[in-house]
């Protein structure tokens, strides 16, 4: 009878403490940040899930004197519930004008919800 005691006790800690770190991995950000560029694409994929998916290619201002450009891509997601973040990166991307975003790093990546860490949370559009 004691040992069936501590062990339902070690399972209840054991949950608590599970659910604990679920918690802190799924809503937890790791940094916040803003980045610039020119959208590349933004699209939905998944096949049970579907993500809203974006790059943006970072350009590096006062280095285009040389034609040999490297340019730096920034992979990201944006959640599924952001509608205005989402319209406004389609239209930028269409337009080919330079935006700003805002956006949060998460702990962990999970299926469902992205293909990235990278969260964005606002769009500024550059004129």
């Amino acid at each position: 009878m004691f040992i069936l005691k501590w062990t339902k006790r070690i399972a209840w800690v054991a949950i608590i403490v599970l659910l604990a770190l679920f918690s802190f991995a799924y809503w937890g950000s790791y940094s916040n940040g803003i980045r610039s560029g020119m959208v590349v694409k933004i699209s939905k994929k998944g096949w049970v899930f579907k993500t809203y998916e974006g790059q943006l290619n970072l350009q590096t201002f006062g280095a285009n004197k040389s034609p040999n450009i490297v340019s730096e891509s920034f992979d990201f997601s944006v959640e599924t519930d952001r509608t205005d973040v989402i319209k406004t990166l389609e239209e930028a991307s269409l337009s080919g004008e330079r935006v700003s975003l805002k956006y949060t790093e998460r702990m962990m990546i999970f299926f469902w919800r992205g293909d990235t860490k990278y969260f964005v949370t606002e769009v500024e559009r550059l004129n």
